[in-house]
């Protein structure tokens, strides 16, 4: 499972690093090239988020008493996302603008104002994205820790159940040892007092046949 992981992950950082580089010469090539660079790009994020789908769905097959380090990474892995993102929404602004000058021959001031705007709503949405993903992120490890605590408490469970289970054997066995211990006391009460009797009557017997003696002398 963590080869899978780890497999995705340097694809993923290959990927990201080429995106980045073809991110920064955006502005510095000529139109024709930037128009190709920009789909090129787009195909590459898409890529990227697939690949970040991929180990989501690795991290969700992990155990949960191993799960912390890989949920660290992912949020880091996402965050890079999300900066590739703004990076290249302002890459293509800026080729936008340029293109739209050089068709409609807009002025320097009402570009740069333009983009500001659009920079500036850019950076809005972001902001609401990372949100989003924090409460995610915090929703999914309230749910990993609500499972952590349902299994401790079927393993509780069960280590009481089978406490009661040896208890009730104890109390059978005791119940049994008792009975067998009131048996053997009764059958030796039994034995003494027969030994008495026996005793009397010997003494009795030995009486009897020394006053019959004595009587024919």
């Amino acid at each position: 499972m963590s080869s899978d992981f780890e497999g995705y992950e340097q694809d993923f950082a290959v990927l990201t690093a080429e995106i980045t580089s073809k991110i920064a010469r955006v502005p510095r090539l000529p139109p024709d090239e930037k128009k190709q660079m920009v789909s090129n790009v787009e195909k590459q994020l898409e890529e990227a988020k697939e690949l970040l789908e991929q180990m989501d769905l690795e991290v969700r097959e992990i155990p949960p008493q191993s799960r912390g380090m890989y949920n660290n990474r992912m949020r880091s892995y996402k965050q890079e996302m999300g900066k590739l993102e703004t990076d290249f929404k302002r890459s293509r602004i800026a080729y936008s603008d340029e293109v739209r000058n050089e068709l409609l021959g807009d002025d320097g001031n009402s570009s740069e104002n333009q983009r500001a705007h659009l920079l500036d709503n850019t950076e809005r949405l972001e902001r609401s994205s990372r949100r989003l993903e924090a409460g995610y992120q915090i929703a999914v490890e309230t749910e990993q820790i609500g499972q952590e605590m349902l299994e401790n408490l079927s393993h509780d469970r069960e280590k009481i159940q089978r406490a009661r289970e040896r208890l009730r054997e104890t109390d059978a066995n005791l119940g049994k040892s008792s009975r067998i211990l009131t048996g053997m006391l009764r059958r030796i009460i039994q034995n003494r007092i027969l030994l008495v009797i026996l005793g009397i009557i010997v003494v009795i017997t030995i009486l009897m046949a020394i006053t019959f003696s004595v009587r024919r002398h």
